[in-house]
């Protein structure tokens, strides 16, 4: 190239370079934002809006008494003019045209609803948490709560992607049996639900997520 620049590259810069050099499929970053493409079936496909579903377990900042009254984690005023300023969610200020806020709910099914059950409240919220059912307790297989909301949605709109849903985590979800309190560790390790008696499990190698989305090695697919 030094007829361009006044300037050439040896030969083993390059090879270092290409040593570094990988091969990733097309994402939706790469893609102009305006343009013939984003008219196409294919740009108009990679424009739909996406469902994601993020569980934080064992609370968060306002969650109690005084982090209410602190705004700590909900905006002090109601409706469009809500104020981000004393909340944790104050990043999210840019984009406050598209958000949504709903505050003082309650998960009333995650409650023992009997004295065997007394003690197994985080054992069932994560279960609760997209189901708003109530999970039997059991340590067997016979495990029963309620499809989950985010695959009432897949059931609708899931044909539209490749793969209908992913879940994902970043905990340590591989146990197995009994967990505690008499229920099975499906409830503890699962927030999706195909149907009542159906997790689906999550996922955390990043690698398997990886070689899920986009394929294994050299591989066609």
């Amino acid at each position: 190239m030094e007829f361009i620049t006044g300037k050439h590259i040896s030969r083993r810069t390059m090879l270092r370079g290409m040593g570094a050099t990988i091969g990733l499929p097309l994402f939706d970053a790469m893609i102009p934002a305006k343009g013939n493409w984003a008219s196409s079936p294919e740009g108009v496909a990679a424009e739909r809006t996406r469902l994601v579903c993020i569980e934080q377990v064992h609370g968060a900042a306002g969650c109690n008494e005084l982090g209410a009254s602190l705004n700590l984690w909900n905006p002090r005023a109601e409706g469009r003019d809500f104020d981000l300023t004393p909340t944790s969610l104050v990043s999210l200020e840019p984009y406050r045209d598209y958000l949504t806020i709903v505050s003082n709910t309650d998960s009333r099914m995650a409650d023992a609803f009997s004295p065997e059950e007394i003690g197994g409240d985080h054992f069932r919220t994560a279960a609760v948490f997209m189901t708003q059912a109530h999970p039997k307790q059991t340590e067997g297989s016979d495990v029963h709560i309620g499809t989950s909301m985010d695959q009432l949605y897949v059931n609708k709109y899931g044909h539209e992607t490749p793969i209908p849903s992913v879940q994902l985590t970043i905990e340590n979800v591989d146990q197995a049996g009994g967990c505690a309190y008499g229920y099975a560790c499906a409830y503890t390790d699962n927030i999706s639900w195909a149907s009542p008696t159906e997790p689906l499990p999550m996922i955390r190698d990043p690698r398997a997520v990886f070689e899920m989305l986009f394929g294994a090695g050299g591989t066609a697919e």
